[in-house]
């Protein structure tokens, strides 16, 4: 049986990122608590591809590859850092090139990263609604870290880690409704109608 497929996104231009080191410490939790697939692709590694394309004909190769990770994922981390109060423009422009109908009933969880405090509500603000258009499940805790809960890009701060953990135990605790195998439903059996 293969294992669920997580794709982490993360929305950073530069590496090292704290948004992506963010999306794979709660990949790497999800991963110590069940077997699981994980990729984390950013926008570092597409964004030239992914910025001069009006359409999906228009996108890179690699560009072209992350949408059809996303699109294809069991589920998804996404983290996003927060540039004037909100996500980023070639992060929304990335989700802008998703088919709708892809991330229905798909779990998301949503992360962020800011330089302070005061940006912590953008993913109930801003990811949660975008999330909410595809009609995605959204996982209940959302996680946001600023800059003094990361040293030398490593996130340390207590409760954020805790915080982590229980994001990650509710995609794990989903992932698990969903790979179980399903009971499969008695056959019908017709009378004979005389």
């Amino acid at each position: 049986m293969a294992h669920p497929r997580i794709v982490g996104i993360a929305g950073n231009f530069r590496r090292p990122s704290k948004t992506r080191s963010l999306v794979e410490a709660i990949g790497a939790e999800v991963a110590r608590s069940r077997p699981v697939d994980f990729i984390t692709h950013d926008l570092v590694e597409i964004g030239a591809g992914l910025g001069g394309a009006y359409s999906r004909t228009q996108l890179s190769p690699e560009a072209a590859r992350v949408i059809r990770d996303i699109e294809t994922a069991d589920a998804l981390i996404v983290g996003t850092p927060v540039f004037k109060g909100s996500y980023t423009g070639l992060f929304k422009h990335l989700f802008d090139l998703v088919e709708p109908e892809a991330l229905k009933d798909v779990p998301v969880l949503l992360t962020a990263t800011g330089g302070g405090l005061r940006h912590a509500l953008v993913v109930e603000h801003y990811l949660r609604p975008l999330f909410g258009f595809f009609e995605a499940l959204t996982i209940p805790t959302a996680v946001y870290a600023s800059e003094s809960n990361f040293i030398d890009g490593t996130l340390v701060d207590a409760a954020v880690r805790e915080r982590a953990s229980k994001a990650a135990a509710q995609l794990s605790a989903v992932l698990g409704q969903r790979v179980e195998p399903a009971r499969s439903p008695e056959p019908m059996r017709l009378a004979a109608v005389r």
